[in-house]
């Protein structure tokens, strides 16, 4: 049960869609920031390598919704799915990414740890290995989003399903209809 009554089901509301229906004017803005970041045209980050960022970051936070979420996002638009998600959020050094996207996880990592642990050294190996500034912000930029959409679910509390048909399921639905499509 999450820590404040948010007035539903929380089973057929579970992790930010709870919170998200209790304040839909705030649920507007997340989910275009969402939108954004994560499904709109990028000249050079798919979807699913944005998904992947987002699902990696998720997965360090221990948000056990969001990482199933974005995983599952990232896996239904990646064309390796699932097993190179569970490769990258199990080690991200050994992963059968590219070295760009490895550098702008690493990027997205320190991010996590702190805004402060993304060094020169993190921005420069990512620019080696190919990653434009664009790259770059926005990996900084979705790592932090996430850290925020993280704490939002986590610390209100809310219910994450175990059935990781669930997440393939709002996966379908992401894909084909986008972030605060009902």
């Amino acid at each position: 049960m999450a820590h404040i009554d948010l007035g539903l089901d929380e089973k057929a509301h579970p992790g930010i869609n709870g919170p998200m229906r209790f304040r839909p004017e705030t649920a507007k803005p997340l989910n275009t920031l969402a939108e954004q970041l994560l499904r709109a045209p990028h000249p050079t980050l798919t979807a699913g390598e944005r998904e992947l960022i987002a699902a990696y970051v998720s997965g360090l936070n221990e948000c056990t919704f969001c990482c199933s979420s974005h995983s599952a996002f990232a896996a239904a638009q990646l064309p390796s799915g699932m097993p190179l998600v569970e490769q990258v959020r199990r080690d991200v050094t050994t992963a059968p990414v590219s070295e760009k996207l490895r550098a702008l996880l690493r990027i997205a990592g320190a991010v996590q740890r702190s805004g402060r642990a993304v060094t020169p050294e993190l921005v420069e190996a990512a620019r080696a290995a190919g990653a434009t500034d664009l790259e770059i912000h926005d990996a900084v930029l979705i790592a932090a989003a996430f850290c925020m959409y993280n704490r939002y679910v986590d610390g209100l509390g809310t219910w994450a399903p175990q059935d990781p048909a669930a997440y393939e399921r709002s996966a379908a639905h992401i894909v084909a209809h986008g972030y605060g499509a009902s």
